[in-house]
Formats: structure tokens, sequence, C-alpha cells
């Protein structure tokens, strides 16, 4: 699996919260489509840090999750 950190630009619109997300300040995860990339970021704390994964290995995470 390759992870980079990334700053890139994405529009706040952009963003997808997670369907697990309560609103309760409790762990909430945002992924947002970009070209070369699905960035993956802590709703909580936005700037801080970016993970991007390629295609595949975004597919790959979420079967692994859909099976747990």
């Amino acid at each position: 699996m390759s992870v980079q950190h990334s700053k890139a630009a994405v529009p706040e619109a952009a963003w997808i919260k997670s369907s697990y997300s309560t609103g309760n300040g409790g762990e909430c995860v945002e992924a947002a489509p970009t070209s070369g990339a699905i960035l993956v970021r802590d709703s909580k704390r936005p700037a801080v840090a970016r993970l991007a994964f390629g295609a595949e290995a975004w597919a790959g995470f979420v079967r692994m999750a859909a099976r747990r």
C-alpha cells in the first residue's frame, strides 16, 4: 500500500464525511476524490494532515473495511 502525506488544495465541498460520524465530537473521517488519489483527513483537524491513497490501495481498504 502506498500512502503519502498531501497538502493538495481541495475545495471544502469535495470532502465527504463518513456515514458513521455521529456529529457528537467522536472520531470522524472525511475523504475527497481527486484525479490522482483519494485524500483522507480527520474532520476535527482538517488542516493538520491529509493522507493520499492511490485508487487501488483505497479500493483494497474499502473491501477490507466492508468485511468487518
